[in-house]
């Protein structure tokens, strides 16, 4: 794996070297000071992974990230807490906070590769159906699996996750129209602006609720349609 390392910091730059010398697998291919000189290699270069500071002269970390169009994966190594969910928004591997120990940072190193040998994977063998996704919560990068999931509902920007497997949902700092994207729609249906829900967890329905195996929600007459096509005949 090839790696990029963007920092103003020459000390930076140097103890990050110092800690790839314990990852055998990751390769540095370049060190650069601002964006501008990311920009440039990164055009002629095949880079797999950026190691990047956020606060720099001109264009900073975050502005360099959301630029690019093909985007290697990221860790974003920074002095600062403050971005951190500015951060993960940009769907980055890992956020590490200077000075950053070294188990943490093979930790944050291990989830590139990781997904890195899945991506290959996946671009060997025939497209398999999808039955599941990832979602960052609390810093960490969580897969959900489909079937696992009762009914998911929209706070504004965060999603409240509900699972079948324990008791407390997942919260994430998305939108309930990012997730019904990547949900298979013969499973999940929007039964409200802010639910979806898996109708193989749902008891029973009647005029404005829909039952499941743990809640009772509100059914928006704006969605019966979807709700026809869920149970195969109108609602009484």
């Amino acid at each position: 794996m090839r790696c990029l390392i963007i920092d103003d910091e020459p000390l930076a730059i140097d103890l990050l070297e110092d800690n790839l010398k314990h990852v055998n697998y990751i390769q540095v291919a370049g060190r650069c000071r601002t964006a501008g000189e990311a920009i440039i290699l990164l055009q002629s270069e095949q880079i797999d992974l950026l190691f990047c500071d956020i606060q720099m002269p001109g264009l900073n970390g975050l502005q360099l990230v959301k630029s690019l169009i093909n985007k290697p994966m990221v860790i974003f190594v920074t002095a600062y807490e403050k971005f951190a969910i500015d951060g993960f928004e940009l769907d980055v591997i890992d956020y590490l906070v200077k000075p950053v120990p070294l188990e943490r940072f093979l930790k944050a190193c291990q989830k590139a590769y990781k997904l890195l040998e899945l991506n290959k994977g996946s671009a060997e063998k025939p497209a398999l159906k999808k039955n599941h996704f990832f979602i960052h919560a609390d810093y960490t990068l969580v897969k959900i699996n489909f079937s696992d999931i009762i009914y998911i509902e929209g706070l504004k920007d965060y999603v409240k996750i509900n699972l079948v497997s324990q008791p407390k949902p997942v919260i994430s700092r998305s939108s309930i129209k990012a997730l019904e994207l990547q949900l298979p729609p013969d499973i999940f249906y929007r039964i409200h602006k802010s639910y979806l829900v898996n109708v193989d967890h749902v008891l029973q329905m009647r005029r404005g609720k829909i039952k499941t195996i743990n809640a009772e929600l509100p059914l928006s007459d704006n969605y019966r349609d979807v709700i026809n096509k869920m149970i195969g005949k109108e609602i009484e």
